[in-house]
């Protein structure tokens, strides 16, 4: 079998198609789950993945090691209605996850409880609705066979293009705007922590572009966001997004859903290689596996040296991230919002790695508070919020321009 399993639709009626490539034409607009029928079950030894849709769109499948999951994409599917409980129904199938991954593509996810390998991929269109089955059957394979065949496609008709090499941006004024790279936690396949009243990944956009707002008409700021709208961004590419607007300061913003620890009241996470509690270690480790369930390959991350570099790198930034996090803090607290009481933590967040910028992982409150959810739905609340966040980087930035000054001479 080939390393990477890739099928897309061709026309009208294609029935199971064998391993290999097939390009679609002709398909376009977004197509509509039926959730009424979509499924996943077991049947037997094997696990059967049924996807009925309102027309035929192109696809792709392969599979990703460690974990191993199973990804399907699509362009592009509108998943309104469909619950992940109500579909999988397989004792195989650990977790489900679908939504938005970059403009215009669809993903759905699923984690595998044990090795599969596609066995047989198709999709069929009636010729007189114009209506799509998509059907995926997976079967037992060793661990030895997934990790072989297992691997993430690189196509320029499917994923991004590789990252340009840019160079940096040009030397910035001591008065020049303090330029804030804001990180809405979460999106699109990924939605973060769900309640019956909210999702986080739509609330902390609403929040970011709140925030965003407050900082432009206070002057003094340039701001950009890492993502815009409902589509997913990995880790990384987080980072990556922040050296390319190049960013002073990196605020990434979370509203988390945790039983550990005292899990209510604002806190603020600075990077660390030991997590300062158990409460931020299970949200450093929740927040990476989301990443992965995602779909993300991690084949070309950093390697030991590349990591030994940047630790070295981030000697001098480490201290300013954490006097950001301390007028945060002080200034979230000045305004009377309710904080933890530990506001200030640390773990190994990812999203926290830039080397270069100083960063901080905001956790507003926690959906999993009943005070928290109610202040966090009130836009009056989060106004009291984002002027604390500006405080405390109008603060950060006067105490940073007096030390480095002092620094030079």
């Amino acid at each position: 079998m080939s390393r990477i399993f890739m099928i897309a639709t061709l026309a009208l009626g294609l029935a199971f198609a064998p391993p290999g490539t097939l390009w679609a034409q002709g398909f376009g607009g977004l197509a509509r789950v039926d959730s009424g029928r979509s499924l996943v079950a077991d049947a037997g030894r094997e696990v059967g993945v049924d996807l009925h849709l309102s027309q035929g769109v192109p696809y792709r499948v392969f599979t990703l090691d460690a974990p191993p999951r199973l990804v399907l994409d699509f362009k592009e599917v509108d998943w309104s209605g469909l619950d992940a409980g109500d579909l999988n129904k397989s004792a195989r199938i650990s977790d489900v996850k679908f939504g938005t991954y970059v403009p215009g593509w669809s993903r759905m996810v699923l984690a595998l409880a044990e090795p599969f390998t596609v066995a047989q991929a198709g999709l069929q269109v009636d010729p007189v609705t114009g209506g799509a089955h998509l059907a995926v059957r997976l079967a037992p394979v060793s661990a030895e066979g997934f990790a072989t065949a297992a691997g993430a496609p690189r196509d320029p008709r499917w994923d991004l293009p590789e990252p340009a090499q840019l160079d940096g941006p040009p030397p910035r004024a001591a008065d020049a705007p303090l330029r804030v790279m804001l990180d809405p936690g979460h999106g699109g396949i990924d939605p973060g922590a769900e309640t019956e009243e909210v999702v986080e990944k739509h609330l902390m956009l609403t929040f970011a572009r709140e925030l965003r707002e407050l900082l432009l008409r206070s002057g003094g700021f340039e701001v950009a966001l890492t993502r815009d709208a409902d589509y997913f961004v990995s880790l990384e590419r987080r980072i990556a997004l922040a050296h390319e607007a190049g960013a002073d300061i990196f605020i990434s913003l979370h509203a988390d859903a945790l039983a550990e620890g005292q899990a209510h009241g604002a806190t603020v996470h600075m990077l660390s290689d030991e997590a300062s509690d158990i409460a931020s270690a299970k949200l450093a480790e929740r927040h990476d596996r989301d990443d992965l369930l995602s779909g993300v390959d991690l084949s070309n991350t950093d390697d030991e040296v590349t990591d030994i570099l940047l630790d070295l790198a981030r000697q001098e930034t480490q201290p300013r991230s954490k006097a950001l996090a301390r007028a945060l803090v002080n200034n979230i607290a000045a305004q009377g919002a309710p904080m933890n009481n530990r506001p200030l933590r640390s773990a190994s967040f990812s999203v926290l790695k830039a080397a270069d910028i100083p960063s901080v992982l905001v956790e507003i409150g926690f959906l999993s508070s009943p005070r928290d959810l109610e202040n966090l739905m009130d836009p009056a609340w989060r106004a009291t919020m984002a002027t604390g966040i500006r405080n405390a980087l109008q603060d950060w930035r006067a105490q940073d321009q007096a030390r480095r000054a002092l620094v030079r001479q």
